[in-house]
């Protein structure tokens, strides 16, 4: 069975992540889609929440499998017995941090490979960090988000207005 893993923060997932892990879940048995816990971030949504969205935006895609991943990646691939990372990227300065993360990835563990595939055209622009400033000054994010989770992020940036 060839496993491979998705990581990511996904704070929120976007329609950019769901388009790679479409396409990545038809070249694998089981896609794991790990959502990552980066001390040098404040996410907006807990890892719970993202793990949520992320199970209600991939239901219809049965190979995919949704966790978290607090360590390294190279020892989660190995516990998870995965041959690969897939890494989805938009421009070249995703690729240069990407190709340095392969290359330590390898070094700790040889078996690991990692796919990078190229974002669609339409979503080239799209990331996280985006959804979250439209959001947070009350702007349309729903051409960015799942219309499976569209209430939930627009409903944490309402309640961050208020305050």
């Amino acid at each position: 069975m060839r496993i491979a893993i998705c990581p990511g923060s996904f704070d929120p997932i976007t329609l950019g992540h769901l388009d790679i892990i479409r396409r990545s879940s038809k070249l694998f048995d089981v896609l794991i889609v790990a959502v990552t816990k980066n001390p040098n971030k404040q996410p907006t949504f807990s890892v719970e929440e993202r793990m949520d969205f992320i199970r209600r935006c991939t239901q219809s895609i049965p190979n995919v499998r949704v966790d978290c991943c607090g360590g390294l990646l190279a020892d989660y691939a190995k516990e998870k017995k995965a041959c690969a990372l897939v890494k989805g990227l938009r421009a070249v300065t995703d690729f240069e941090y990407e190709f340095q993360m392969a290359l330590i990835n390898k070094q700790l563990n040889p078996e690991l490979e990692t796919v990078f595939m190229t974002t669609s055209s339409e979503y080239m622009y799209l990331s996280s960090s985006a959804v979250r400033q439209v959001a947070g000054y009350g702007g349309d994010v729903s051409q960015f988000v799942a219309q499976e989770i569209l209430e939930d992020v627009e409903k944490r940036f309402l309640i961050g207005r208020s305050e």
